[in-house]
């Protein structure tokens, strides 16, 4: 009897997987029944934008954390799949640093090209799984939103691709009921513009802090603060633009800072990270971690110890992206498919062990880069997904963390080389701080022309 596959989630990861067997299956192998379940109406995960906040047409939760104007934070070049080039999708080389939208028609590219939009019940979310231990089978209840029908279905294994960076961590601070400004999570971050000529103040001091303030910055915000709680970002910031030590309390229309100073302010973002969280998951086979490079609990850092008929992708804070899910997707296939046998529940966990403790003496970020990329590796010489190289990777990393310190505003300016066709890729027609459409149309033109925004 053909074993049965679902799939809870067809963002990056989820993709991944599907790309994963659809690429098993052209090569001769007979492959599973594959069940994608997606709770939006398109595929993307994060990089499907939305409008919306809060909760969405049918009541759940919105998923994205997309914002307009967001351009990558890092080079294309260290997420660009193996399989698939970013000169093929797009018939020329591109510049190095694209925006939301060409990155989004990159990834749909790919698995339009693979023919596997047919595997994927959109609109319907998973609300329960239930694993049968007489009959080693997932009871899995999902919500159809396409015609209201609430239904359950049994497979034989399980791959958890909902991601996590979707659920906001929400600190409360002092003083934030009594605040007459705008209060949210870079989760509803959704359009620059409304802090215009506005004083911001970002809490977090990692990616998003950066990134929502570059964009409120580029757009016209009048001041931004960020404040850390342990250490500053460090970077050589614009004039309007400073950094606090941890905030202490508001009031009305004021923040007041460990340092002992004080500012007004309009609005107050939240970047202050996310959850891995699964509501739909028993306690049984829940992942519980932050946000860090080696998540115990996960043999390879994909299979679920207690249960190896379930797995998770892409649960790792993230240096590598794209093709780190991959060869997460890839290796998993293999397992299903009897190609790669699993130890012992003992030797996986002291497996595991070893790559925390390891994960543990890592202390720069290109201690951090390295460690991920040696894991990567690991898993892509188990399996046929095409070799890389990953020390290409580790220099352009390199490359990018020395121009983001040299300025934090030109970074994305820059351009590396394809690691995977050698291609130098070109510069942009216009640069990042003017460039105010981010559009796939103005992004892809040969014009230095500017659409202003507004």
């Amino acid at each position: 009897m053909t074993k049965r596959i679902a799939i809870i989630g067809a963002g990056p990861s989820g993709l991944a997987q599907l790309r994963a067997f659809q690429s098993a299956q052209a090569k001769g192998a007979d492959i599973p029944d594959i069940v994608c379940f997606e709770k939006q109406s398109d595929w993307g995960g994060l990089w499907n934008y939305t409008w919306r906040t809060g909760l969405d047409e049918n009541g759940e939760p919105v998923h994205g954390s997309m914002y307009r104007y967001l351009w990558s934070n890092g080079p294309k070049e260290c997420l660009e799949f193996a399989d698939y080039s970013f000169e093929e999708h797009f018939g020329k080389a591109i510049a190095s640093y694209p925006p939301r939208e060409v990155l989004w028609d990159y990834i749909k590219g790919r698995v339009e090209k693979a023919g596997v939009r047919d595997y994927i019940r959109f609109n319907t979310p998973v609300r329960d799984v239930v694993f049968n231990d007489e009959t080693a089978t997932f009871s899995i209840t999902v919500h159809d939103h396409n015609t209201d029908e609430v239904y359950t279905e049994e497979f034989d294994y399980l791959i958890c691709a909902s991601g996590h960076f979707s659920t906001p961590r929400v600190p409360e601070f002092e003083g934030f009921q009594k605040f007459g400004g705008r209060i949210l999570h870079a989760h509803d971050f959704r359009d620059a513009l409304e802090f215009k000529d506005k004083t911001v103040l970002l809490i977090g001091s990692s990616y998003s802090a950066e990134d929502v303030g570059s964009q409120c910055y580029k757009y016209g915000a009048k001041k931004l603060i960020s404040c850390y709680r342990t250490n500053p970002m460090g970077f050589k910031w614009p004039d309007n633009w400073e950094e606090k030590p941890n905030l202490l309390r508001v009031d009305t229309d004021t923040a007041y800072f460990a340092d002992g100073s004080s500012n007004k302010i309009d609005a107050i973002i939240l970047c202050t990270g996310y959850l891995h969280h699964f509501p739909f998951l028993p306690e049984a086979l829940r992942l519980k971690t932050d946000n860090r490079l080696w998540p115990l609990d996960l043999y390879k850092g994909v299979v679920w110890e207690d249960n190896p008929q379930m797995f998770y992708l892409g649960m790792q804070d993230q240096w590598y992206t794209f093709n780190m899910f991959d060869a997460q997707a890839w290796y998993v296939r293999d397992i299903i498919m009897g190609r790669i046998p699993l130890p012992s529940k003992e030797d996986m966990t002291a497996n595991s062990m070893e790559w925390r403790e390891r994960e543990l003496r890592q202390e720069t970020a290109e201690e951090m880069f390295t460690f991920q990329g040696d894991y990567i590796l690991e898993l892509i010489e188990a399996t046929d997904y095409p070799t890389f190289d990953i020390e290409g990777v580790r220099q352009t990393f390199l490359e990018w963390k020395h121009h983001k310190k040299e300025n934090i505003m030109t970074f994305r300016d820059h351009s590396y080389r394809s690691l995977m066709t050698g291609t130098m890729s070109p510069p942009h027609h216009t640069p990042w701080i003017d460039a105010l459409d981010d559009s796939l149309e103005a992004y892809l033109s040969d014009t230095s022309e500017v659409k202003k925004a507004g």
